[in-house]
């Protein structure tokens, strides 16, 4: 169980971690003029699973064992006993916080390409996800069944680990499944699956002096939110269930 608050500047640095790559790599492929520009939705997966792999490394070696970067995540394992739900709140709050900081570096590092980009939509999704079609029921579901699959796996994996599995790869078998989320389940949706990682983009993009970004569609942004939480209460359901711990 984490005691205190010593896990919040890991989770808040982990967070930052996370989003400079995430958020990186959508604006790479994304923005006007990017050398990386249109290289498709395979680089996307693999640049998330990659920045979420550094986020965890990042958040263990600054204090914060879990290493979770994700309120959903953070939230599913409150159920076990974990953390408390004040020590859910605090943590979720800095990953949000740390989600904001992650994106605004992005904002700085691709400067001058947000002036050359017209689409204020392309823009916004260099921050936050949005569906693929605008159905927001099925938005919803598809995010409860992809962070369902997050939450189910790591637990799969690391409730009761099989084998000799060596320390120190936990966060490289956790980037191998988010790259294969977003391969599977990421087309409607864009895989959020992480509070965090929508709403504290999104809310970058409100504040920021972005040339040309148009609205940041609040909209939609509870099913980001909400949705991964549910996904990863019934993660715990079916794990619990199942006699995973």
């Amino acid at each position: 169980m984490v005691t205190g608050t010593e896990n919040l500047l890991g989770e808040f640095i982990g967070t930052t971690v996370l989003l400079v790559f995430g958020c990186g790599v959508c604006a790479n492929l994304t923005l006007e003029k990017s050398k990386g520009q249109a290289s498709g939705w395979v680089n996307i997966a693999i640049g998330w699973g990659f920045a979420v792999t550094l986020g965890v490394f990042t958040a263990t070696t600054l204090g914060a064992p879990q290493g979770d970067l994700n309120p959903a995540v953070t939230f599913g394992k409150m159920l076990v006993g974990i953390y408390t739900f004040p020590q859910f709140l605090m943590t979720s709050l800095v990953q949000i916080l740390g989600g904001i900081l992650g994106a605004t570096i992005v904002w700085l590092a691709y400067l001058p390409h947000w002036a050359e980009t017209k689409d204020p939509a392309a823009k916004l999704g260099v921050f936050c996800t949005a569906p693929a079609i605008r159905n927001i029921p099925c938005a919803f579901l598809c995010e409860l069944i992809a962070t369902f699959f997050l939450m189910f796996v790591i637990w799969m994996i690391f409730s009761k680990p099989v084998g000799n599995m060596v320390p120190g790869y936990g966060p490289y078998i956790v980037g191998v499944l988010i790259w294969a989320l977003g391969l599977s389940l990421g087309g409607p949706t864009g895989y959020a699956m992480n509070p965090a990682r929508d709403l504290g983009p999104r809310i970058a993009h409100a504040i920021l002096p972005i040339a040309g970004k148009g609205g940041s569609d609040w909209g939609y942004a509870l099913v980001p939110i909400v949705a991964p939480l549910c996904g990863a209460g019934l993660a715990y359901v079916v794990a619990t269930a199942l006699g995973a711990f």
